[in-house]
């Protein structure tokens, strides 16, 4: 099993314990791990290495907001980067209580790369068709991506979960 975390985080899979399974071929990403474990797949999956499931947690998806948000997020990063993470976090765990994370320095190249990421409908049907279980859950409280265009673009190719009173980190009340 192999997770990926999310942008300037570091060590919390423990949030998402209740939905992971441990074994070889699992790898798992929550919101920018999520197109790390997304890409991790297909290079495996190219090289004919073995992947049972990939679980995107409250992917990072960002398709559908204007190039002025992007811009706006990225402006406001360079401007004072400790600031932004820090709200930043404050919006993954609202509307509820904020708990401890582990956090890590991260430069704008990776905001950039999470900001302006096209998941693509084709690849994941591939990745199903190689007989690979895809699955994406989502927080319908979440306060950072687009849950309703993730709910829409990933019903079609993945198995997707929402759990309506839950945040980023897929946590509620």
């Amino acid at each position: 099993m192999k997770f990926y975390s999310g942008f300037s985080l570091q060590n919390e899979e423990h949030f998402f314990a209740h939905l992971m399974q441990r074994g070889e071929f699992n790898l798992y990403g929550f919101s920018y791990g999520a197109i790390k474990a997304y890409e991790e797949t297909k290079m495996r999956l190219h090289s004919f290495e073995r992947v049972d499931r990939l679980v995107l947690l409250s992917p990072a998806f960002f398709q559908t907001r204007r190039e002025a948000f992007k811009k706006l997020q990225l402006r406001s990063f360079k401007k004072d980067k400790r600031s932004y993470v820090e709200n930043f976090l404050a919006n993954c765990f609202a509307p509820y209580a904020q708990q401890k994370v582990m956090t890590k320095e991260e430069d704008v190249a990776d905001l950039r790369k999470l900001l302006y990421f096209e998941w693509s409908r084709d690849e994941l049907l591939w990745l199903k068709e190689q007989g690979m279980r895809v699955e994406v859950y989502l927080g319908g409280k979440d306060q950072i991506i687009d849950v309703e265009g993730a709910y829409e673009f990933f019903k079609e190719v993945a198995d997707v979960t929402l759990f309506k009173e839950a945040n980023h980190f897929l946590q509620g009340e």
